[in-house]
């Protein structure tokens, strides 16, 4: 769903120098919908059997990865690019945080503008040199104590915040913006509504509505439709009391359709 929000942004690696890494971040590329990856002057092979290993079922992402001779050319063509770095150096521009700027990258779905969010080398990070081709620099808060992340885990970070932007700006079909869920302090505690649930699977099967292969199934979809309604004490006993409303009813019907045979004398049957 998010993933055409994401589809113009590429992730630009400059000199990596680990196989295992550049296949783990084609992995986590692709768990959080990204597919573009350039590689600037690599220091491994991208392709190499290690790389496709820790890839696992991203091996589509790195196949498609593109070497390029210089930083310049790798972003050919994007109009934003914002570079990671774990320090400010001598930045005139402030650094900031990930969840605040990274959306700029994949903000105007309309116009689909191609972006960059470059990263630098496992080792010293990216030079100042680099840096001036971005438009904007992000740090990843970390404790002092150990403030240095993987080169796959800053990755991974930035692609989880991007997707959950991405996602955030359009409804799900499970949950749309129209539902509020509001903690009221009279709904019905989880032990009552278990025991709805299975007093009205029972009416259910017994009526025929629902059938044993299929009552699993049926009986989520009912969970969920009840979890959003958040029915209070009073309206939970109200409707199983129509429960047991509908079960008396069908063995009432069940009874009067059912002839009783031994009211029956023989001479009714000789008839």
């Amino acid at each position: 769903m998010a993933a055409s929000n994401l589809s113009q942004l590429t992730i630009v690696l400059v000199e990596p120098a680990g196989a295992r890494n550049v296949g783990m971040i084609a992995r986590v590329m692709k768990n959080f919908g990204l597919r573009k990856l350039v590689l600037v002057k690599p220091h491994c092979d991208p392709h190499s059997e290690e790389a496709q290993h820790m890839a696992v079922h991203a091996g589509d992402v790195l196949a498609a990865a593109t070497i390029a001779p210089s930083l310049p050319e790798a972003l050919t063509g994007c109009q934003r690019a914002i570079a990671t770095t774990a320090r400010p150096r001598s930045l005139s521009t402030p650094l900031e945080n990930p969840r605040e700027a990274l959306p700029w990258l994949i903000n105007e779905p309309a116009t689909q503008i191609a972006s960059a969010l470059i990263f630098g080398p496992e080792d010293r990070g990216l030079s100042n040199d680099e840096l001036n081709y971005a438009q904007r620099f992000v740090g990843i808060p970390s404790d002092d104590a150990y403030p240095s992340l993987n080169l796959a885990q800053a990755v991974g970070v930035c692609c989880y915040e991007l997707y959950q932007w991405a996602i955030a700006q359009q409804p799900t079909p499970d949950f749309s913006p129209g539902t509020e869920w509001v903690n009221t302090p009279n709904t019905a505690p989880l032990d009552q509504l278990e025991g709805f649930y299975q007093q009205l699977e029972a009416v259910l099967l017994k009526i025929g509505y629902l059938y044993p292969h299929t009552a699993t199934s049926r009986m989520q979809k009912f969970r969920r439709l009840t979890g959003r309604a958040q029915p209070s004490t009073e309206e939970l006993a109200m409707l199983r009391g129509i429960l047991r409303q509908v079960a008396w009813a069908s063995q009432t019907q069940s009874a009067i359709a059912t002839p009783d045979l031994e009211s029956i004398n023989s001479d009714e049957i000789m008839d």
